[in-house]
């Protein structure tokens, strides 16, 4: 199927896949799982428009014998090549997304689309500030909201207006922008949009096929649907704050807000496969993208520790349950660090090497990974003691030559002069009209083809 955008360029908005709807009938089917499985994955949740089945991860080549019998397919695009102005696109050209996202969750995800194409127009509230717009680091000497370093990362390459939804003209004007979009985000507390009258069910009068997501700590259902906070808090309830530290101290959790940097990744995603989803269907739908439950998929050993042997993940600081000695240790200089991750007994034994130390292979204590971990204080004041007598780029390269997995804890100026930054250029410099010049990073997915576009700063207000 073929249409004209809007600079009048044919463009392919069918797959053009063989044997799609065999295909799709097998991936429910399953056919190779056998009957006791079938059983298990009868549980199914409706989300939106699509009914999405909760299969259990598959056994070690289960359906290889299926994607053998498989015949060959034809290219996804059929019939006419797109001209070389298409070509050259980049992937997300036409898209357009109204973007009443805020802070960091939602926003990130928004600044990824359009790294890659996307239209997005930023609306922000002339009431409210956006937190991060008063969150340090600040381009400026003093605290400024065109200067927050946060801002100017998740919303590059945006256009920004500012309204207040909740006067008529401001409403008028989001419905119009309702009209022209693909997707429409949103982040407030539950049942903020709806008072505003911004409701999917309300927006799709406006435009039947309309894609929304709303992205809140929560969830839009169930008993804990209005507790309302930061990444920090989603961080706190899901358990991460619980693993982290060492035994008996108190639990300093992940850096920062840190559920809202996970959830902004499942954001983009969603809104992604949602698009795709229309574009095979002609069908929207609404997404309800908790960043909790996002989160929890971070989680994904502990919960099978806890389901499969009934453990609870203790606090172990920088320490593995398998890998022996694993950890960040202090070397020679001011704050300078080294992380050591060993795996196997060779790999002690080059430690042993390195150090000097032979005779740590006669220990007792450390002859096995076990018995390594059993005496973790020992072996780490021991390992702590050779590692003060030189620095890490010595240390790095005695390592290195022993084949022993290690690397030096970079501080952020080490990390921006490093060579591999500079050689893949993730960082980009832009000019911003008020904040002058700033160095961003790029997003990270480079394509041989359609390489995303870092042209401009955050906008300023309106």
């Amino acid at each position: 199927v073929e249409d004209l955008g809007e600079a009048g360029h044919r463009r392919h908005v069918g797959h053009g896949h063989a044997g799609l709807a065999e295909r799709a009938g097998r991936a429910a089917g399953r056919e190779e799982l056998d009957a006791e499985r079938v059983e298990s994955c009868a549980e199914r949740r409706q989300t939106g428009l699509v009914e999405v089945a909760h299969l259990p991860a598959p056994r070690l080549d289960e359906g290889g014998p299926t994607v053998r019998r498989e015949g060959k397919r034809t290219p996804a695009l059929a019939g006419e090549s797109p001209g070389p102005a298409l070509a050259s696109a980049a992937p997300l050209e036409g898209v357009k997304i109204l973007d009443l996202f805020w802070v960091l969750a939602g926003p990130g995800a928004t600044r990824t689309l359009a790294d890659y194409g996307a239209t997005v127009v930023h609306v922000e509230s002339v009431k409210h500030l956006d937190t991060l717009r008063a969150i340090p680091p600040y381009r400026f000497n003093n605290a400024h909201p065109k200067g927050a370093g946060g801002f100017q990362s998740v919303n590059a390459n945006k256009l920004d207006l500012t309204l207040d939804i909740h006067e008529p003209e401001g409403r008028a004007i989001v419905m119009e922008l309702v009209e022209w979009a693909d997707v429409v985000t949103e982040s407030f507390a539950p049942g903020i949009a709806a008072h505003a009258g911004l409701d999917y069910a309300s927006l799709c009068e406006v435009k039947s096929d309309l894609i929304m997501i709303s992205s809140c700590l929560m969830g839009q259902t169930g008993p804990w649907r209005n507790f309302t906070g930061f990444g920090n808090l989603a961080a706190a309830v899901t358990g991460f704050q619980g693993h982290t530290g060492y035994p008996g101290a108190e639990p300093p959790g992940p850096y920062g807000a840190y559920t809202d940097f996970i959830s902004a990744r499942y954001n983009a995603i969603a809104i992604l496969a949602a698009l795709e989803y229309r574009e095979r269907t002609g069908e929207g739908q609404y997404i309800d993208q908790s960043q909790a439950e996002a989160a929890l998929h971070f989680l994904g050993p502990a919960f099978l520790d806890y389901t499969v042997n009934g453990r609870l993940r203790e606090q172990r600081g920088n320490a593995d349950d398998e890998l022996q000695p694993h950890g960040i240790y202090p070397c020679d200089g001011v704050d300078r660090w080294i992380a050591i991750a060993v795996q196997t007994d060779a790999q002690w034994q080059a430690v042993t090497r390195v150090f000097g130390r032979p005779e740590w292979l006669d220990d007792d204590r450390f002859k096995t990974a076990e018995l390594r971990d059993l005496n973790i204080d020992a072996r780490l004041r021991l390992i702590q003691a050779e590692l003060m007598g030189a620095g890490t780029d010595e240390w790095i390269r005695r390592l290195d030559a022993e084949d022993v997995p290690s690397a030096p804890v970079l501080t952020r100026t080490d990390m921006i002069k490093h060579p591999q930054i500079a050689a893949t250029g993730i960082l980009v410099q832009t000019e911003h009209p008020e904040a002058g010049p700033l160095r961003q990073a790029r997003s990270a997915a480079r394509f041989s083809v359609t390489t995303p576009e870092h042209h401009s700063g955050a906008p300023g207000l309106g």
